[in-house]
């Protein structure tokens, strides 16, 4: 069973590589999902974009969820590389196996028989409809795959290899373009196209995952490590549970602003969709950063060098706070160019450009609490960055980008605003939190 040693050596060094590869596993994941959302915008009409972008939106929640789960896996292998057991090691990614093998039988039944309770809940506009129920019937159908890839990336990235995903993240990129040029562009077929061209790409994606797997022997089983184990089953849902929620309750809070959205119009809801896909894209660097950040922390707690992982911190928060002033100058002055890329539809940009001028301060603010709670998933205490998260959408998020939706109707910039005041107490919590716990046991 391979494993990268991630205690070890320069840490900036050791940051930098095992990120890269994350990051741009990360790029081409969400370059794929953005090329859905251009290429119905260069053949259909707003009412398909906005098909697309409430369908994904929906499957990016179910996605998150699934990786938040998935990283009580990643922390759970990674403390045990960190400590060299073995055996831990093997029961870890047997348990995860079974039970994420179960949870894609279970939720992808229950999602096919919710899709128009999913269409209502997101307030859809009427002409967009039909293919949202398209776009979503066949995506819940594909969710078996989209879990398949997640863990294997995540088992992975827990024995500290963040390149091979990387690979088999690039196939499905390349193959979903393909075929979104083709059912889209040439056959016409719409939102639909662009669900078949995501699911099929996930499905190729996760059978070479399988092939490669096997054939190099990256991971090893034997039948008796499927066999769900209590202690090991709950460590890993103590960790990942926690994570879920939050990231689940964070993905809602954008669907409910969506919501909030798509009630003031087709314009309203087509650029904040476009909006939160180019946000996705901005997220890339802390994302990575917040998984190096846990993955790296959590093998070092391992091996009991704490103080490592609080230098892996102080680097990352560095690199995301340089990363962040950049985005969210760029966009002061020059948002058109992100928005114009989604869609020739005048008033759609215009709008799209207040809400992303506001929208982009949270690129840094929100850095700044992804890797603290990078930092927190590695020591095996989720619970902190739930409860910072659910604190910023219960108090700023939702209620902020309600309240300026009804007090601004002629602009999306108040609305925007909502995201980095969340992020602005988040990152307080875990700062005050950092501090009091810096030199203690957590």
């Amino acid at each position: 069973m391979k494993q990268n040693n991630l205690t070890n050596g320069s840490i900036l060094k050791t940051l930098i590589f095992f990120s890269l590869p994350y990051l741009l596993s990360c790029f081409l994941q969400t370059f794929y999902g953005m090329a859905d959302l251009y290429i119905i915008g260069q053949f259909n009409t707003a009412a398909s974009t906005t098909a697309v972008s409430i369908g994904s939106q929906v499957m990016h929640m179910i996605t998150v969820i699934i990786m938040g789960l998935a990283m009580g896996c990643v922390i759970k292998i990674g403390h045990a590389v960190g400590a060299d057991d073995k055996e831990s090691i093997s029961k870890t990614i047997g348990n995860t196996v079974s039970f994420f093998a179960i949870t894609a039988f279970v939720l992808t039944t229950i999602l096919v028989c919710c899709v128009h309770g999913v269409i209502g809940i997101m307030n859809t506009p009427d002409e967009s409809v039909s293919e949202t129920y398209a776009y979503l019937t066949i995506c819940f159908a594909g969710i078996p795959f989209i879990i398949a890839y997640n863990i294997i990336s995540s088992i992975l990235r827990g024995l500290g290899d963040s390149r091979t995903p990387m690979y088999f993240v690039a196939a499905a990129c390349v193959i979903n373009i393909i075929l979104d040029y083709l059912l889209i562009g040439v056959l016409g077929i719409g939102a639909a196209g662009a669900a078949l061209g995501t699911v099929i790409s996930q499905a190729v994606s996760s059978v070479l995952a399988l092939i490669v797997i096997m054939r190099k022997k990256l991971i090893t089983l034997q039948r008796s490590q499927l066999v769900p184990d209590k202690a090991i089953l709950s460590g890993i849902l103590r960790s990942g549970t926690p994570i879920a929620l939050q990231d689940g309750f964070i993905q809602i809070s954008f669907l409910i602003i969506t919501v909030i959205a798509n009630g003031r119009g087709l314009i309203a809801a087509a650029a904040v969709g476009i909006v939160e896909k180019i946000i996705g894209f901005l997220f890339l660097v802390p994302s990575a950063m917040l998984s190096s950040v846990s993955a790296i922390t959590a093998q070092n707690i391992g091996a009991g060098a704490p103080k490592r992982a609080q230098k892996t911190l102080k680097y990352a928060l560095c690199i995301t706070v340089v990363f962040g002033m950049i985005v969210s100058v760029y966009c002061q002055f020059m948002p058109h160019t992100l928005v114009r890329l989604f869609t020739k539809d005048t008033a759609v940009i215009i709008a799209g450009c207040q809400y992303l001028r506001a929208y982009s301060f949270d690129c840094l603010l929100a850095g700044i609490h992804f890797c603290f709670s990078g930092y927190f998933y590695g020591y095996g205490k989720s619970s902190i960055s739930f409860i910072h998260n659910f604190a910023s959408i219960v108090l700023v998020r939702i209620p902020g980008a309600y309240f300026a939706s009804k007090l601004f109707a002629d602009t999306l910039f108040p609305m925007g605003i909502a995201a980095p005041m969340g992020s602005l107490l988040s990152a307080l919590i875990c700062i005050a939190f950092y501090i009091h716990h810096k030199n203690k046991d957590f």
